[in-house]
C-alpha cells in the first residue's frame, strides 16, 4: 500500500477538524476524497504534507511512518501536493515557476525529461513559457500548478480542488489530464467538490462529512449511493 492513514484526528484549537479518518491509496491508483466546504478534505492533505500537526493517528507512506516529519522531508520522498488556489509565483515566468517545482532535485537529465513531459501534457504552457504566471487565465494557472507539482517527481500527487474557479468545459478537460498522469505511473489522491470529476477519474473513493468518513469503497458504489445522490447530485 503506497499510503495508509489510520484513525487520523486533528484539532484546530478546541474544534475537531478530523475525527478518526482512515483511508488508503494503493500504488498506481487514483483515489477521490469527496466532501463539501468545511468537511475536512484540505485538512487531510495538509496533515499528509506535514503542514499541520496531527493530534492522534498514523500516516504511513511507502511503509514509513511520516507523522512528525518536516514538509521538506516528505516532499523528498515523492509525496507532492498541488494546493488549493494554485499558490503560484505571479511575477515569475511560467518556466521559472516550473523550475521552482524541481528545486530540491539534483538529477538534471530527469528534470529536463519531466519538463518535456509537462509541455506534452500542457502545450499551452510551452506557448506561455516566458509569460508571467499572474497574467495567465485561470485554466492556464491550474495547468501550471499541476505542472509545477509534476516537476517535483511525485510518486503520489495530492490534488486539492483542481476545479476551483474553472469553467465547466475546463473542469471536464481535467479528467484526461489526471488519467494521463496516472498512466505515467503516478498515484493520485484527488480532493474535489465536483462529484462528476471525482467519479470520472477514480477507482476508489471516500466521502467526508464534518470531519468523518461516511462512505468508502469502489467508485461504482459511490455512483449508486443515496448519500452522494442526496448531498451532491440532488
Amino acid at each position: 500500500m503506497l499510503l495508509k492513514v489510520n484513525n487520523l484526528t486533528v484539532y484546530y484549537g478546541k474544534a475537531i477538524a478530523l475525527d478518526n479518518v482512515s483511508l488508503e491509496v494503493p500504488e498506481g491508483s487514483v483515489v477521490s476524497l469527496i466532501g463539501a466546504n468545511g468537511a475536512g478534505k484540505s485538512t487531510v492533505l495538509k496533515a499528509l504534507s506535514g503542514l499541520i500537526p496531527v493530534t492522534s493517528g498514523e500516516i504511513w507512506y511507502k511503509d514509513k511512518k511520516i507523522n512528525g516529519m518536516s514538509s521538506q522531508e516528505i516532499v523528498k520522498m515523492g509525496l507532492i501536493q498541488v494546493p488549493e488556489g494554485r499558490r503560484l509565483f505571479p511575477f515569475l515566468t511560467v518556466m521559472n515557476n516550473l523550475r521552482m517545482g524541481a528545486s530540491l532535485r539534483k538529477d538534471r537529465n530527469g528534470i529536463k525529461k519531466d519538463l518535456e513531459n509537462v509541455f506534452q501534457h500542457f502545450p499551452r504552457l510551452w506557448e506561455r513559457r516566458n509569460q508571467a504566471a499572474g497574467t495567465l487565465s485561470g485554466g492556464e494557472q491550474q495547468m501550471l500548478a499541476i505542472g509545477r507539482g509534476l516537476m517535483a517527481n511525485p510518486k503520489l500527487l495530492l490534488l486539492d480542488e483542481p476545479s476551483l474557479g474553472l469553467a465547466p468545459k475546463l473542469v471536464s478537460e481535467l479528467i484526461p489530464v489526471i488519467q494521463d498522469i496516472n498512466k505515467r505511473g503516478i498515484s493520485v489522491l484527488l480532493v474535489e467538490q465536483i462529484v462528476s470529476l471525482a467519479l470520472g477519474v477514480a477507482s476508489q473513493g471516500y466521502a467526508l462529512q464534518v470531519g468523518k468518513v461516511v462512505l468508502e469503497g469502489d467508485i461504482e458504489k459511490f455512483k449508486t449511493s443515496n448519500i452522494i445522490k442526496t448531498a451532491y447530485l440532488g
